[in-house]
């Protein structure tokens, strides 16, 4: 297979989500999709060549025994210094506001962030993931420097997706943030 070296950015399970100047991987064909196929083996791509990744809402698609190998395979294509940003319900969150009452409507709310919105064969849900947890995972994976990211400060703020998911749904102002949000260096 033929090795990609100047994908500089990654935009890895991005669905009909398009960003400019970024290179696209789905498992689905939509139009902007540089690359139809798996977002967890790489092998097209030579290790170390990538400066940036962005998978929003995607790590949770894999399973207990899974994730861990796909953040290695991530970390693999990275630059050293290059980021992993990363979005993923946030399920510390999303308790905190079940438990409380506070969610109109209740589990039905938070189901689709928990479990997926279950529309296609990909589209299921299989880990779930707080900030203490995501960041030792990240660690293990040889990343470093963890933090959170602000939606509002990156290159895709214009782009309306799950990065940015407030409940009570779209309230961005007074709502809470329910996708947990952590960038980490390689």
């Amino acid at each position: 297979m033929t090795e990609i070296h100047n994908c500089q950015k990654l935009h890895l399970g991005c669905g009909s989500k398009h960003i400019p100047g970024y290179f696209h991987v789905d498992a689905l064909d939509y139009p902007h999709v540089d690359r139809v196929g798996p977002v967890d083996k790489l092998d097209f791509i030579a290790d170390g060549t990538v400066e940036h990744i962005y998978a929003c809402h995607l790590l949770e698609h894999f399973g207990r025994k899974e994730y861990a190998a796909v953040l290695r395979e991530w970390r693999r294509v990275l630059k050293r210094g290059g980021t992993l940003r990363l979005a993923v319900p946030d399920y510390e969150a999303c308790a905190k506001l079940y438990v409380s009452g506070k969610v109109s409507g209740g589990l039905p709310t938070i189901l689709g962030l928990m479990m997926g919105g279950q529309r296609d064969q990909y589209d299921f849900h299989k880990m779930v993931f707080d900030e203490k947890s995501l960041t030792g995972y990240l660690m293990e994976a040889g990343f470093s420097e963890v933090y959170r990211w602000d939606w509002r400060l990156t290159d895709h703020a214009g782009l309306d997706d799950y990065s940015q998911a407030y409940l009570p749904h779209m309230d961005k102002e007074s709502g809470t943030l329910v996708s947990l949000n952590l960038e980490a260096r390689a």
